[in-house]
């Protein structure tokens, strides 16, 4: 083998001999995956508030302030058009798309650890030309650029976690993501409830300043955390594989935990090169679309599946009351605080979020989609017709 790390591939049944003691590195690990989640709900969710507020609408359109006792036909003009409502809130994703293609290819370049923390960076920089923003075109850029880092971190954050975390929680791992998520959003509509009545460019600053904190502490975590041990496999360096499995499950390299999980790592990449054809870089992607539909071992219809089930839960409408619930509640004219309204759907997101936890083991993945969506689709076809 390349690098000398291991002399020899072998398997074994014995599933505790492969797996070492869980130490305080996997829950740091946890924590990290956690600040990763905070850091993309924050991002999604604050701009729902910002759009909303009374100083910033006066700012982007010049309308005057509302009077003491306005009408509603005038609570409904008194908001961004709807252009520059979806310029701002879109131009995100735009970035998104683009950092998350770029960053799966960048994460086998440089390594996962590093195209993390190049995408806080990248953020970082986003981040301040929005908060010195006092107008569309630097917001815009600056969203634009912060998309191209959230879109290196979410695509590598699971990846990375899902690689270095034992099997025994990698589930957790995942889960506390997703539940991250949530109190992102719940954080964000806090910090709105509480600057939304600013008459100064501090009611839309701090909001966006803040999310420098998550980018910030999730870049000075990782960079203390070794290198996925997948992808010094990957690279034929094995040695630096197996110190990154030593530093991360807290045993020596020379110790049976060690060498029978990298020796499990090797035989999973060995095996991927035997089943996956080589060839070049645009073969690669062109690989992912092989295969017909009726097959259901192939490779075009995983994509399809994987890549659907994601882009129609982006439009089950969940987004609509995140990304516009706060201009939405407030052009109805029949709600009184719409930012307190856009922070209860959050607090209800985040208090529902742990109960899919115990759901998704007792009931199965497929009948909590099903029953999921339907509820959806009742509650918004509520939200709808109010």
């Amino acid at each position: 083998m390349p690098g000398g790390a291991i002399a020899e591939v072998s398997a074994t049944t014995d599933v505790n001999r492969i797996e070492a003691p869980i130490t305080w590195k996997a829950y740091f690990m946890c924590a990290f995956a956690a600040f990763g989640g905070i850091y993309f709900g924050y991002d999604s969710g604050y701009i729902n508030g910002v759009k909303g507020m009374a100083y910033f609408i006066h700012q982007q359109t010049g309308k005057p302030y509302l009077g003491p006792d306005p009408s509603d036909e005038e609570k409904a003009a008194f908001a961004l058009e709807a252009w520059r409502d979806s310029l701002i809130t879109s131009i995100l994703s735009a970035g998104t798309f683009f950092g998350a293609i770029i960053a799966g290819d960048l994460a086998d370049f440089i390594g996962r650890r590093l195209t993390i923390i190049a995408g806080c960076a990248v953020f970082m920089i986003g981040v301040i030309l929005q908060t010195a923003s006092a107008g569309l075109g630097l917001l815009v850029a600056g969203r634009l650029i912060a998309g191209f880092g959230v879109g290196f971190v979410s695509a590598i954050i699971i990846l990375y976690m899902s690689e270095c975390s034992p099997k025994k929680i990698r589930g957790a791992v995942v889960s506390g993501y997703q539940f991250a998520i949530t109190i992102g959003l719940l954080l964000a509509a806090c910090v709105d409830y509480a600057t939304q009545n600013r008459r100064d460019t501090g009611s839309y600053r701090i909001p966006i300043a803040i999310q420098m904190l998550w980018a910030l502490f999730l870049g000075l975590g990782i960079a203390f955390l070794p290198d996925s041990p997948r992808y010094f496999v990957k690279r034929g360096k094995l040695d630096k594989a197996a110190n990154s499995l030593s530093r991360l499950r807290g045993q020596p390299v020379s110790s049976d935990f060690v060498q029978n999980e990298l020796a499990e790592i090797v035989a999973n990449h060995e095996y991927e090169l035997q089943v996956v054809p080589q060839g070049s870089y645009w073969s690669s992607w062109a690989n992912c679309f092989k295969g017909g539909l009726s097959k259901p071992s192939s490779n075009l219809r995983r994509t399809i599946l994987g890549t659907s089930m994601q882009m129609m839960q982006q439009w089950t409408g969940v987004n609509f009351i995140f990304y516009f619930g706060t201009t939405f509640f407030n052009q109805l004219g029949t709600i009184n605080n719409p930012f307190l309204i856009s922070l209860i759907t959050t607090l209800v997101n985040v208090c529902s979020t742990p109960i899919s936890f115990w759901t998704i083991e007792r009931f199965g993945r497929r009948p909590l989609l099903i029953w999921g969506a339907l509820g959806m689709l009742i509650c918004e076809f509520l939200v709808a017709i109010m």
